[in-house]
């Protein structure tokens, strides 16, 4: 058996199945890891939604920022709506229900202890170690899959606060947690999230790193799979791994194949590219 963790699909359903073609992926026996963000901006969100689906079992997901922005917007939250969203597909679906039940049941984080890897979306703050993290995704978990849904959807929004308390509760408790899962590029010296940078290493203001160069990061020892920034690439850094290679923007799509015993490989496509950078 194989497993494969791969970066942000958003949409880009034909790029998928070539990457799994090329992988020979076995449908009978291999697993995929997915990064967060299977929707929003490419043009086939609804096809790949439903092809992972279909996987069942063979499919892990973590949820990114574009997954949860359909949640909210399925709850009736259009503040944050922009033109270009390509998710009508998806809410006007006859199987949208269904979908969107599955969507919201995905976990915010994967952590296998057979591996000794995690799987999230964005970034960790320096204040969590693995089993804070792990404790901060079933507390949001439980907020997505309970009764408090539709409240956490129209008040999900925001950026703050920036900084991690254990005192933290309610909403601000997880919005820090949803921003640090499904936002998080850089933090500042102080280890405050600074959720407005979204440009690559050198380009951030100063005074700010990237959170896995964070001198103090409780999680350095801990192997790290993460998407979510495209102008980042793909990168092997120490114990973390970024995946997501742009395939949105006319980058690649990106496997990378968990060995056991030895070195991970990553194998790659080449992506036309439907959108143009934000």
């Amino acid at each position: 058996m194989a497993v494969y963790a791969i970066g942000d699909v958003q949409g880009c359903y034909d790029e998928l199945q070539r990457l799994l073609e090329k992988i020979r992926f076995d449908y009978g026996k291999d697993k995929l890891w997915f990064a967060g963000d299977l929707v929003n901006r490419g043009p086939h969100s609804l096809e790949v939604l439903r092809f992972v689906k279909s996987l069942g079992k063979r499919a892990v997901t973590v949820l990114g920022n574009h997954d949860l922005h359909l949640l909210a917007m399925s709850e009736g939250n259009l503040k944050h709506n922009r033109k270009n969203h390509t998710l009508d597909a998806i809410l006007s679906a006859k199987d949208r229900d269904e979908l969107l039940h599955w969507l919201r049941h995905r976990p915010m984080m994967h952590f296998s202890k057979k591996r000794n890897i995690s799987l999230i979306h964005a970034g960790m703050p320096p204040q969590w170690d693995i089993e804070t993290a792990q404790r901060c995704a079933r507390g949001l978990e439980a907020a997505l899959q309970g009764d408090g849904f539709h409240d956490y959807c129209h008040q999900m929004y925001g950026n703050e606060p920036a900084c991690w308390s254990d005192d933290l509760k309610g909403m601000e408790r997880l919005r820090f947690i949803t921003n640090a899962f499904t936002r998080l590029r850089y933090c500042d010296s102080e280890g405050n999230m600074a959720l407005k940078e979204k440009g690559p290493p050198g380009s951030q203001g100063p005074g700010l790193m990237p959170w896995f160069e964070m001198p103090n990061r409780r999680s350095r020892n801990d192997h790290i799979l993460f998407g979510h920034w495209s102008t980042l690439g793909y990168l092997h850094e120490e114990n973390i791994w970024a995946l997501d290679t742009g395939c949105l923007w006319g980058g690649c799509l990106t496997a990378l194949r968990l060995y056991k015993n030895k070195e991970y490989k990553h194998c790659q496509v080449d992506c036309p590219g439907a959108a143009k950078p934000k």
